[in-house]
């Protein structure tokens, strides 16, 4: 990327400075922009390919509304770096995800700014409309919507809700066909092929603009005459349009890239009553050649050289793999061997690796788009039909699918494997990412299994056992990130539902782990000579290995319990129930997650702040 001065953006500090730029201006500041959020991502890593997509369209929204006192609501956050930067963070964008730093996110508790928080997809026309009619259309209020979010189920709940209720919200429509990977789904189709005349629409917005202003249009004419340019419409394009069948005017397509021809369209509907939807064509990763040829890779691409494009990556053939890549072969191996299995994703093929199995099995793999719950009914659909599906979904995101578990899976005991990844802190994403609840919330569930394993070989195992006969519903949890086995390859066995492991025997205190973090418990045990300690790996947060349970009841008076999630209902208060209801009264100690939202950082520096690092877990066990 060429490298100019930034001879316009360094005077913005604020939007209103923005305003005062002739639009002549705006191309180049667009292009500024653009070559500052590359150069800062370069080093600090981050969502880049989204936020470049719609430079011209974040410069283009402050330039015509009055922010803050208008309200922008950026769905999915990843398009919101140049909205930082332009909103008086410019100086603090080099602290992007850094721990202190500005948020990864847009967040009303940093910015006046940021309207609405927006770590997950597909909320920004509920929280919207919620807006326009709380300030009763005193204020114009502007959804984004992008990346993909249109196939979320909130996105159409909302929309059918604009449709019924007196508001004036513009919603903009960046539709770049993708989401992390390609989009998927009826919507993506439907939008290809969606195309509305531009001269038509000028001229029927002239049309009423004239009509209004000689007092000739009531409201009764107006939706008169929408629904008879609806239905001609129709009959001019042979298609019928879904939004003005919903009562909201409709319009484009319009190229998003150009900057003065936006700010042109925005300003013709700031003013224009009743809902409506522009529909943009954006590129994801628009103006850097990298970004635009391989869009999943530089969703968030880490480190990299500016000028070339080329990933700054470091030597990983002699490191351990990362937890979704053994996911991904062990999926592969499996589904070779069981033609039962299916393999199930909301819209992330390539974070959770199945994209590896779909490559050779591509009619057993499914991405069905940003719709976490459907993706966890669609699979036990399959299941009920004598499929066997790995519906992996990010942890933070099966929030969202809590539901479906409950009701289209557990009830029915059908045999769905939901392989939650990014269990626990994830690090600079923050606290919408974090995969801090999972264990709590789906422990009180009849009829789970609910395991994490400790290495890439438990994983490969658990994942084995899940696929055998009659297991039942069985949810996998584990990290994001590297595991701790280079050659993680290993012989495909059963583990016993319900089985923990002692790792090291002990007398004085009995620290009892689940997932990954027991290898760094481990490490720590090992510099401890001053007392004996026992570790047990408990594999299983339901059902308890009682057996296990039952001897450490018996044998120690000290217990501490240590996981990457909130102490509140995870595996501590388990085992502090079961020893309460078989009559031991040990002391327990929990370590997890504390009762609050834990922001961004990286995970080392988070763990140390919550206290579930090495020093702190060495501490307590020395108490």
């Amino acid at each position: 990327m060429e490298q100019n001065k930034l001879e316009i953006l360094s005077t913005i500090d604020n939007p209103s400075q923005l305003r005062s730029l002739g639009t002549d201006k705006l191309q180049q500041l667009c292009s500024e922009l653009r070559q500052d959020i590359v150069n800062e991502l370069s080093v600090n890593p981050g969502h880049l390919a989204s936020s470049l997509g719609v430079v011209e369209l974040t410069v283009a929204l402050h330039y015509v509304f009055n922010t803050p006192e208008d309200r922008i609501v950026w769905d999915v956050g990843h398009q919101a770096y140049g909205h930082k930067i332009l909103t008086g963070r410019r100086d603090q964008f080099s602290t992007n995800r850094k721990l202190g730093g500005i948020k990864p996110f847009p967040s009303p508790e940093e910015s006046e700014y940021d309207s609405f928080i927006c770590g997950h997809a597909s909320n920004s026309i509920s929280a919207a409309l919620g807006m326009a009619v709380a300030s009763q259309n005193s204020r114009h209020v502007v959804a984004v919507i992008g990346d993909g979010a249109m196939s979320g189920g909130l996105a159409f709940e909302g929309l059918n809700n604009v449709s019924s209720i007196p508001n004036d919200l513009l919603i903009i429509l960046n539709d770049n066909d993708m989401s992390i990977d390609r989009s998927v789904g009826g919507m993506k189709e439907y939008l290809l092929s969606l195309s509305t005349n531009e001269t038509y629409n000028a001229l029927r917005f002239r049309a009423a603009r004239w009509l209004a202003s000689n007092g000739l249009l009531s409201e009764a004419r107006k939706q008169g005459l929408i629904r008879l340019s609806n239905a001609l419409k129709s009959v001019i394009s042979e298609q019928q349009n879904i939004f003005e069948g919903m009562n909201i005017r409709y319009f484009g397509p319009f190229d998003g890239h150009n900057v003065k021809e936006l700010v042109r369209i925005l300003r013709q509907l700031k003013d224009m009553k009743g809902p409506k939807l522009l529909h943009l064509h954006t590129k994801k990763g628009h103006g850097y050649a990298p970004a635009e040829n391989y869009k999943p890779v530089w969703h968030a691409p880490g480190k990299f050289d500016p000028e070339t494009g080329e990933l700054i990556t470091g030597d990983t053939k002699n490191m351990p793999p990362k937890f979704q890549d053994v996911f991904g072969h062990t999926l592969l191996e499996l589904a070779k061997q069981n033609d039962k299995i299916i393999g199930v994703t909301p819209a992330m093929p390539t974070g959770c690796s199945m994209n590896i199995a779909m490559k050779e099995l591509p009619e057993r793999m499914f991405d069905v788009g940003i719709a976490e719950g459907h993706a966890v009914t669609f699979s036990a659909g399959m299941a009920k039909e004598g499929k066997l599906p790995f519906c992996n979904i990010y942890s933070a995101f099966a929030q969202r699918a809590y539901d479906n578990v409950i009701h289209d899976v557990a009830i029915l005991k059908l045999p769905v494997v939901l392989c939650l990844d990014r269990a626990g802190l994830v690090g600079e994403d923050g606290p919408t990412h974090h995969g801090a609840f999972d264990l709590a919330f789906l422990r009180p569930i009849p009829n789970l299994t609910i395991c994490s394993p400790m290495n890439e070989h438990e994983l490969r195992k658990m994942m084995y056992t899940a696929q055998l006969p009659d297991k039942g519903p069985f949810i996998i949890r584990y990290p994001r990130g590297r595991g701790v086995i280079v050659n993680w390859r290993c012989p495909l066995e059963e583990i016993p539902v319900g089985t923990g492991r002692k790792l090291r025997d002990g007398s004085d205190v009995a620290v009892l782990t689940i997932g990954p973090i027991g290898n760094d418990v481990a490490q720590v045990i090992d510099t401890i000579s001053t007392k004996s300690v026992a570790h047990y790996d408990m594999r299983f947060l339901k059902p308890l290995d009682e057996n296990l349970l039952h001897e450490v009841g018996k044998k120690f008076n000290r217990i501490i319990t240590i996981e990457d999630g909130v102490r509140n209902g995870g595996l501590g208060s388990a085992v502090l129930e079961w020893m309460s209801d078989h009559g031991y009264a040990p002391q327990i100690t929990r370590m997890g997650l504390p009762d609050a939202f834990v922001e961004h950082g990286t995970i080392q520096q988070l763990r140390e702040i919550v206290g579930i690092d090495n020093e702190s877990i060495k501490n307590e066990i020395l108490k």
